[in-house]
């Protein structure tokens, strides 16, 4: 590995744990500014102090949200872009390069591929130029691996998922995202099968702190490298506290219990 590519790496995760927290804020391109990525200062603030280890956005929102002081918080950017709007959603495409993330001090960027989407070909001729790209400049990639096309009928099927995640490696991502199959044991053989830190998606707004942290401890106890989890945090009324409540399953090998403990315990105190 590119001694670069290893320096960043550190960067956007836990040296101690190899694992990482990472809060994607990329979703104004996708739905506009809905809640939680509106102010961006205060919610990157609040999920740095959480502990988070790193934000995703896309190349024109670090402006809005480099802070200057406060917790230090590492730097992804996005590269992938599609709107809600448009007839082909799941057809991502390019937006920004490797050379755009360097000029703005990022530790890594990431892209989104659809597996199965009509212009698949596309998104993975543009998926293995950016790795050869980020290669040359020792510049991380985290890819965005999802099954959503005709032929899917059912995009957590794990032996889809196991594809996803294989794929990000075979083309040359440093990590991986795909979503969570449901449990612990399925979970396994998709990280059984990469040999690069597989993370989670977190998928639709959730019903409960209990869900979410009952997901992300089920995927580390598979052997999963973290999550990269969006609007189920940075939409949370205190995502500070649910971070850290998530950091404690992540980082410290505390139990769900645990966690939810937490969050009632910090809530009573505002």
């Amino acid at each position: 590995m590119h001694l670069g590519t290893s320096v960043r790496l550190e960067r956007i995760f836990n040296r101690n744990t190899n694992r990482t927290i990472i809060v994607p804020l990329d979703h104004g391109v996708s739905v506009g500014p809905i809640f939680g990525v509106v102010d961006l200062r205060d919610t990157v603030n609040k999920v740095a102090e959480g502990g988070a280890n790193a934000v995703l956005m896309h190349k024109g929102i670090p402006r809005r949200s480099h802070r200057g002081s406060g917790q230090d918080i590492g730097l992804i950017i996005h590269l992938s872009a599609s709107t809600d709007l448009s007839p082909y959603p799941n057809a991502k495409t390019l937006v920004g390069s490797v050379e755009d993330a360097i000029k703005l001090g990022a530790d890594a960027v990431s892209i989104h591929i659809n597996l199965g989407d009509e212009t698949e070909r596309d998104m993975l001729k543009e998926f293995g130029d950016v790795t050869s790209s980020a290669n040359k400049w020792g510049m991380p990639v985290l890819a965005m691996v999802y099954a959503r096309g005709p032929k899917v009928t059912n995009e957590f099927d794990v032996d889809i998922v196991k594809h996803c995640a294989r794929l990000g490696e075979e083309i040359g991502a440093d990590v991986v995202k795909v979503p969570y199959t449901g449990s612990p044991e399925t979970f396994t053989g998709v990280v059984e099968g990469c040999d690069i830190p597989v993370v989670i998606a977190g998928g639709p707004k959730m019903d409960s702190h209990k869900d979410i942290l009952e997901m992300v401890h089920g995927s580390v106890v598979a052997g999963g490298a973290g999550l990269s989890v969006g609007r189920n945090i940075f939409q949370d009324k205190h995502p500070d506290i649910l971070v850290k409540a998530i950091h404690g399953i992540v980082h410290e090998g505390q139990s769900v219990e645990q966690g939810l403990a937490l969050i009632d315990e910090m809530k009573k105190e505002i």
